[in-house]
Formats: C-alpha cells, structure tokens, sequence
C-alpha cells in the first residue's frame, strides 16, 4: 500500500488497482466534477505542464468519453477512450478505458464510487486490467504522481463550487 499525501493505492486483486482520497465537498459536486468536461478540464492533467483540450463526456450508460492530453512545452499528446457501461449518479460511474497508444496491454474498466458522510467525499476509484501484467506496468509508471497531483487540483476546484 502506498500513500502520496492523502491519496491511498492498493491492489485489492492480481488485476485491480485501487485510489481512495476523501474531499471536503458533497458527492453531487464531486460527481460534477468527475463527469463535467468543463470541470475536468480544470484538474485533470496529471502532472505540471499538461493541458487537456479534448475533453468529452456523454454521460449516458452507452456514452462515449475521450481525452486528450497535450504537454505544453513539446506538443507531445497522449489520447485514451472509454465507453460508460453504468451510471448512477452521484454515487456510482463505471466506465472503460483504452489509450491510444498502448502503454499496458489491453483495455481497462474502472468503477468510481462516492461515498459521502458529514459533508465529506470519499472517492474510491478501482481501475481493473485485462491482466497482472498490465496492472504492474500501470503501477511501475508515473501514475502515481499524475494521479496525485490531479486530485490536490481536483480539491481546489472543489472549493470553488461550494
């Protein structure tokens, strides 16, 4: 188990990935945060230096995302899709993800679940990969710290919306 600030990563499973970080916000806006393009565009950008001006999200069981991710100082991009395979807001989105050029093998499912008590969100996002390997090459990349990063940013969008 690895702790960067507060954001927890496990692996419940051969296969699995698990992110868990609390936010000082309800889970309505955490959710609208998580499914909004123009709230996504605020914060998820993994590392310094990344922008993402691509950002569509059809938040329908069925609907399409895509992203993509452009690094500033060399224009070098990074795309991934997904389809949304169940939506139950503002507690539960389960969604695929495959990316355009393929870093792990194979396609991934994560379940983003919102748990809210006393004001406060508990966003638990598990991430399942067609294989251990896929899920160690994941775990041995910068995801970490990109992860990381986008949620300390994800907390401060969070405070302009209460």
């Amino acid at each position: 188990m690895t702790t960067v600030k507060s954001l927890t990563i496990t692996t419940p499973s051969d296969r699995e990935l698990r992110m868990t970080r609390v936010f000082d916000a309800p889970r309505h806006l955490v959710f609208d945060a998580c499914t909004k393009p123009e709230l996504l565009k605020r914060w998820l950008l993994g590392p310094d230096g990344w922008d993402l001006p691509i950002c569509e999200f059809d938040l329908k069981v069925g609907g399409k995302i895509r992203y993509v991710w452009r690094k500033r100082d060399s224009g070098l991009e990074m795309g991934m899709g997904g389809v949304i395979l169940e939506l139950d807001p503002p507690g539960r989105l389960v969604a695929t993800e495959k990316f355009d050029e393929g870093w792990y093998q194979g396609e991934a499912v994560g379940t983003i679940l919102l748990v809210e008590k006393d004001g406060k969100t508990s966003l638990t996002q598990t991430m399942r990969y067609e294989s251990r390997e896929a899920r160690d090459a994941v775990l041995k990349s910068p995801m970490e710290e990109g992860v990381g990063v986008s949620y300390d940013r994800l907390a401060e969008v969070l405070t302009t919306l209460a």
